[in-house]
């Protein structure tokens, strides 16, 4: 997913006048787009999959950074201690 510089970085008047050929553009490449405004990058137009493969990827960093405070903060406990008090939920759930 390389930034083509010709192809993928576009002015928001072009994005105004072929939106439609934007979004199909980014659906099909699966290539974003650049906006500029006044010469600067603005904005990127992605296409949706892309956009929540992204999300998601986020919420795993995040996950594994609470796991890391958690760690450094002594909020731990044994792997069989864990492992046991599920059997024994699972237990007397059963």
């Amino acid at each position: 997913m390389a930034i083509n510089l010709k192809e993928d970085i576009k002015p928001i008047s072009y994005i105004k006048t072929n939106a439609a050929e934007m979004m199909k553009y980014v659906n099909e490449r699966k290539n974003p787009i650049v906006i500029t405004q006044n010469g600067e990058a603005k904005a990127v137009l992605v296409d949706i999959e892309t956009y929540q493969k992204t999300q998601d990827a986020f919420a795993l960093l995040n996950i594994i950074k609470m796991g890391e405070n958690d760690i450094k903060n002594g909020r731990t406990k044994p792997v069989d201690e864990v492992f046991s008090n599920l059997r024994k939920k699972t237990t007397n759930n059963g």
